[in-house]
């Protein structure tokens, strides 16, 4: 099925698909965990508190650095055991705010691997979060003049995919969707009757995993991106 040479249309997600994303995230909240230091809260209940601010919030302040802020000095001002000063305040802040000044940095054979794709395929990137914090990561990274079109849209479920394929007359069944969340990447692509092919990343945020729904054939699942090269 995947080796069929013939040109096919190929959606990419970004964040931990072509660049690194959810470490840089994943060290800050390392940190603010510290600098909270709780007296009797484990590092994962204090985790749990912040996940379950994250969901409460994300349907209000959508992704990205700046509402992972926002979250964090939610959490900090829910659970602090002192008192709320602004220097305390102003380094919760700086934890998030300098995730958006980390670099983009490509994963393992991306840029070969994409420039092989776009060769053979129609590839469209699209990722999810703040629109202009998304497009600066797209710009970072060297790879937008590889993609025919890019989206940022502030979720993907369902029906982004059933409207991609609308507005582009799509054919689902040469459609892929190719990515590292199985809760905004994979399943949602292939209750949409699209293809989808999934790449595990180890940093993955814990809020987008989920068990991977069985596709009656329509599911590929690669090591790495590189691999890609082998199947289309």
């Amino acid at each position: 099925m995947a080796s069929d040479t013939s040109r096919q249309f190929l959606l990419i997600d970004g964040d931990d698909t072509l660049w690194d994303n959810n470490v840089y995230f994943e060290q800050a909240i390392e940190a603010f965990i510290d600098f909270l230091g709780h007296s009797s809260m484990t590092r994962e209940q204090v985790r749990a508190a912040l996940d379950e601010i994250e969901l409460m919030n994300v349907s209000v302040h959508g992704y990205g650095s700046a509402s992972f802020t926002k979250n964090l000095r939610q959490t900090y001002e829910r659970l602090a055991e002192r008192d709320l000063r602004p220097p305390e305040i102003e380094h919760v802040l700086q934890l998030g705010q300098r995730i958006a000044t980390q670099p983009v940095q490509l994963l393992p054979n991306v840029a070969e691997t994409v420039g092989y794709l776009a060769g053979r395929h129609d590839l469209m990137l699209l990722t999810k979060g703040h629109p202009e914090e998304q497009r600066l990561k797209i710009e970072k990274s060297g790879l937008a003049s590889r993609f025919t079109a890019t989206a940022v849209v502030h979720e993907k479920a369902e029906e982004t995919y059933r409207a991609i394929v609308q507005e582009r007359q799509l054919d689902p069944t040469r459609t892929w969707m190719i990515g590292n969340s199985p809760r905004s990447d994979i399943n949602p692509a292939l209750q949409a009757g699209l293809n989808a092919v999934f790449i595990p990343h180890e940093h993955t945020w814990r809020l987008e995993k989920e068990k991977v729904t069985p596709a009656d054939g329509r599911l590929l699942v690669l090591r790495a991106f590189g691999e890609l090269r082998a199947h289309f």
